[in-house]
C-alpha cells in the first residue's frame, strides 16, 4: 500500500498592518540582507518594514500564497468559491464585471 502524498505549504506571509507590505520568505528582504527562505520568526529582532520602519510586531499572519484565502472554518460553505485562491477570487470577480460592461455596450448594436 502506497503512502499519502504529503502536501507541501509554502511558508506564511506577514503583512504589516501599519503600510500593506508582504514579507515572503520565499522572497526575503533586501533591508537588513535577510536571505530568501527565511521565516519571518527567525528574523532578527531589530529587523523592521522596508517600506515604513514599523517593527515586527505590527506585523499579521496572512497565510500561505498557495493556499486559499479566508478562514479555515468557512472554506465548506458557499458555493465552492471559498476555496480559490485570492489570484482566482479577483479574476472572477473583475471577469464577470468585464463581461457585464461587454453586454451592457452590445445593446448598442441592436438598432
Amino acid at each position: 500500500m502506497s503512502e499519502p502524498a504529503t502536501e507541501v505549504k509554502s511558508p506564511d506571509r506577514y503583512e504589516c498592518n501599519a503600510c500593506g507590505y508582504v514579507y515572503e520568505p520565499s522572497k526575503g528582504s533586501s533591508t537588513g540582507n535577510i536571505p530568501p527562505g527565511t521565516e519571518f520568526e527567525d528574523l532578527p529582532a531589530r529587523w523592521r518594514c522596508p517600506v515604513c520602519g514599523a517593527p515586527r510586531s505590527q506585523f499579521r499572519n496572512i497565510g500561505s500564497s498557495s493556499g486559499p484565502s479566508g478562514f479555515e472554518e468557512n472554506l465548506g460553505f458557499g458555493l465552492g468559491v471559498n476555496t480559490l485562491t485570492s489570484q482566482q477570487k479577483s479574476l472572477l470577480i473583475f471577469g464577470g464585471l468585464a463581461l457585464a460592461f461587454l453586454f451592457f455596450i452590445s445593446l448598442y448594436g441592436l438598432r
